[in-house]
């Protein structure tokens, strides 16, 4: 019998745009200070556990997340494209207000997880939920009876924990998806299975300089 493969799954650090609620997508934002504290303190948090692998989405926000805890491991940072968050089109740069202001329609069918709903240029939920799973079902295969970290995004994330507890595609939103905190999962033959989602107890306490960092 195959043996599981533990994965750690962490969502990027925060960013600039993170702190404005504005939609990052594709676009390569940076972490800001905050968020290169978090990355500091996730790689504190995950330093004695046996890593095979570390994967990260080809963005910066989540290569700069994974490189503090890479280094500790003296383990490459492997980036692949098919760990990106959903590409959102026209709403990257945006607002929440602003989509709801300019595209009511379009923010209508987004706050309802439309599956079929693609923003103007981005992707559809369900291509999206699809190449984020596939993904990490893939890269996890690869490591049987091992451990491995995915450094990934909001979206990412929200497909893998639905993925594993079998909730639909169009339910809403009841789970946290923290910068830089840690949900661990397994992954069979059978498929993903929840072991613990969220955990932030590495990031409690005011970071230093409080926690207003600036970028």
């Amino acid at each position: 019998m195959t043996e599981p493969t533990r994965l750690f799954a962490v969502r990027h650090g925060r960013t600039a745009w993170n702190a404005e609620l504005r939609i990052q997508g594709h676009r390569d934002e940076p972490l800001d200070a905050l968020g290169r504290w978090q990355a500091e303190q996730l790689a504190q948090a995950l330093a004695a556990e046996p890593l095979a692998a570390i994967y990260s989405s080809d963005l910066q926000r989540a290569v700069d997340t994974a490189a503090p805890l890479a280094r500790r491991h003296d383990l490459a940072v492997v980036r692949d494209i098919g760990l990106r968050e959903r590409g959102f089109g026209v709403f990257e740069g945006a607002t929440h207000a602003q989509i709801q202001q300019q595209w009511p329609d379009d923010a209508r069918r987004w706050r309802e997880r439309d599956p079929a709903f693609r923003p103007g240029g981005g992707e559809q939920l369900t291509d999206f939920h699809a190449r984020s799973v596939a993904t990490v079902l893939r890269l996890a295969a690869c490591h049987p009876g091992q451990a491995v970290l995915f450094v990934v995004h909001g979206g990412v994330l929200d497909c893998l924990y639905r993925a594993a507890t079998h909730a639909d595609l169009q339910a809403p939103r009841s789970w946290q998806l923290g910068n830089a905190t840690i949900n661990r999962l397994l992954c069979s033959p059978q498929g993903l299975a929840l072991v613990g989602w969220n955990d932030d107890a590495h990031l409690a306490g005011p970071p230093p300089g409080g926690d207003q960092l600036s970028a």
